[in-house]
């Protein structure tokens, strides 16, 4: 006697799963190429835009991987895809927050702040505008 092979669904439903899951993957892997050339180019344009549509397309790839997970498992070289798209946000959202630091910096060395006479992070800035700096009774 024979025994016959366990009938798992999720080995049927597994391409399934995975044609669900590809398209919006590969959305979110599309916008993140996209967003990178736009970022070496320094097109603030072309960023936006990248960035709206890459935030749309997370926003969908995650639904769909939250159903799938849900529903079954999700396919181990979809999650590793997704989970690698994640590190590649995260370092792009990493690399845009140096360059808006730098770039702070760099205005406040151009154009610092009006003076208000008030304390700052350094003490009093303007001392000297007090008559010597000395205080008279």
């Amino acid at each position: 006697m024979h025994a016959l092979p366990p009938t798992d669904t999720n080995l049927t439903s597994e391409p399934a799963i995975s044609q669900s899951l590809e398209q919006p993957l590969l959305a979110v892997e599309s916008c993140l190429n996209q967003l990178g050339e736009a970022l070496l180019r320094r097109d603030t344009q072309a960023i936006e835009m990248h960035a709206s549509a890459l935030h749309r397309s997370l926003a969908e790839a995650i639904a769909a991987f939250s159903e799938a997970a849900r529903a079954g498992s999700v396919p181990p070289n979809l999650r590793h895809r997704l989970v690698m798209a994640g590190g590649r946000v995260a370092a792009q959202r990493e690399s845009l927050a140096r360059a808006t630091a730098a770039l702070d910096r760099a205005i406040d060395v151009l154009m610092p702040g009006e003076n208000t006479g008030l304390y700052s992070s350094h003490g009093k800035a303007e001392r000297s505008s007090l008559g010597g700096g000395s205080y008279q009774a």
